[in-house]
């Protein structure tokens, strides 16, 4: 009867076994399905991702270039219009109007003038082309500015070209 119960217990083990052993090969299958749908999700995120910025690299002045279109209209017209004695006070008007208007719509986009007539020198703002003799202004500031600087929020984006004040030098 030992011997049975030994049989018994033996045969109950490896069916034990067996029924562990089919319960993780269905666990295995059921992580490598979920790894492998997780993994294409993950493909299919990456791809949209960069087709997403490609599309946004392509196209993201397009509301920027929508804005400067009515200010090119404007320029247009401009360059249109007969010039004469007459008519010169209301174009120069209008030149000036368009102007503001290109500065204001750069503005909504986020870029704005660097202040510099007057300022500190900052090589990180601006790029001095010469140094002038001066009692006028501070030696080290900014005494001319040939081209402005400018910023696109708070990345500097064209530095400005100027004429740094000297000191007279002592004699």
């Amino acid at each position: 009867m030992s011997q049975n119960n030994s049989n018994s217990d033996e045969a109950q083990t490896q069916s034990d076994s067996q029924a562990l052993i089919e319960d993780l090969r269905a666990q295995v299958e059921k992580f490598k399905n979920d790894y492998l749908y997780l993994r294409a999700e993950f493909d299919t995120y990456r791809r949209n991702a960069i087709k997403e910025r490609a599309e946004q690299t392509k196209y993201g002045a397009e509301r920027l270039v929508g804005d400067l279109l009515s200010v090119m209209d404007n320029f247009e017209r401009a360059l249109e219009t007969r010039l004469s004695a007459e008519n010169f006070a209301n174009y120069a008007k209008g030149v000036e109007m368009t102007a503001h208007e290109f500065r204001q719509t750069l503005q909504r986009h986020g870029v704005t003038e660097i202040p510099a007539l007057g300022q500190p020198f900052d090589p990180n703002h601006h790029e001095a082309l010469t140094s002038e003799t001066t009692t006028a202004t501070p030696a080290g500031n900014v005494l001319r500015v040939l081209r402005k600087p400018y910023k696109l929020h708070d990345k500097v984006i064209r530095p400005g070209q100027v004429v740094v004040a000297r000191a007279p030098e002592e004699n």
